[in-house]
């Protein structure tokens, strides 16, 4: 005889079904890569992404389109802060999502060291619209890096009695691997970025950097990734596996697309190619252009 939850259980499980449900409307490729994680860490990386992805809302057009200014934006993504520091000391939130990331939170051991940075990197995108190398690393830092360790935290604490700190080359691993997520993005919206947005995150329109550079990083720092990924628990190896071989792909076809004005994708026959390797137990594909002087 099953029992349905009631009290805070409920409220949990519903806030879990909010976070879920923000992930599946935004990102059909994130989906499958936490299909592929076990039971364990699933549901508290949607709750991370969940809250990114909110956040990220704020700063990218919609709120804007709901009639808010550049004020009305920066107040609403610090609240949303306040909200989410507070809900983590008291452990609860009249926000679901926020709910469902402060529960993770504490289970995990995710602080103020993380979520600041990532808040400070929304707010950038309301502040400054051009990026030379030191203030494209500190955005991608706290926009990308922090949430890579976000969720190292969840595959290596989700589950245990207390949370401890992951090794250094897991920490590395994890950061250099949300770099390159980043990267590819920046470079797959490049376009969108510049005419839509008025954005040049990696220095490529003022002449900082060179598409070439760029690309080579990516690899480089899907390289690094690849090397520790073997050494996470064995719930969340096939599922980083699958997201790191999705963005070696993306960056190949970013190489071959030196022109390409739409948004750089690779297709579902072949995203699922990667997930099937990846559930065979596979390890992450190294890149299959090497960084210049490797």
């Amino acid at each position: 005889m099953s029992h349905q939850p009631t009290g805070i259980a409920l409220y949990d499980k519903a806030a879990r079904d909010a976070a879920a449900a923000v992930i599946a409307a935004y990102s059909t490729s994130f989906g499958l890569a936490t299909r592929l994680l076990g039971p364990r860490p699933r549901p508290h990386v949607r709750n991370v992404y969940a809250l990114v992805r909110v956040a990220d809302e704020i700063v990218d057009g919609p709120a804007a389109e709901a009639g808010l200014d550049p004020e009305a934006e920066r107040a609403t993504l610090d609240e949303l802060e306040v909200e989410t520091l507070a809900a983590i000391e008291r452990g609860f939130s009249s926000n679901l999502v926020v709910h469902a990331f402060a529960r993770t939170a504490r289970e995990c051991g995710i602080g103020e060291p993380l979520i600041g940075p990532f808040f400070d990197s929304m707010r950038t995108d309301l502040l400054r619209a051009r990026h030379d190398a030191a203030s494209h690393d500190a955005y991608v830092y706290g926009s990308a890096e922090v949430v890579g360790l976000m969720c190292l935290q969840v595959f290596v604490n989700a589950g245990a009695d207390h949370p401890r700190t992951p090794a250094p080359e897991l920490i590395d691993g994890a950061r250099r691997l949300g770099a390159a997520f980043q990267d590819v993005n920046f470079l797959r919206d490049q376009h969108h970025d510049e005419d839509a947005l008025g954005r040049d995150y990696l220095g490529i329109v003022s002449g900082e950097s060179t598409r070439d550079e760029v690309l080579d990083r990516i690899d480089g720092d899907l390289a690094a990734a690849a090397d520790v990924i073997p050494q996470l628990p064995a719930d969340c190896r096939r599922a980083v596996t699958a997201a790191h071989d999705l963005f070696a792909a993306l960056s190949v076809r970013l190489r071959r697309n030196t022109s390409e004005t739409s948004r750089v994708r690779v297709p579902d026959p072949v995203k699922a190619g990667l997930a099937a390797r990846a559930m065979l137990g596979f390890g992450p594909r190294r890149p299959s252009t090497p960084p210049a002087g490797a």
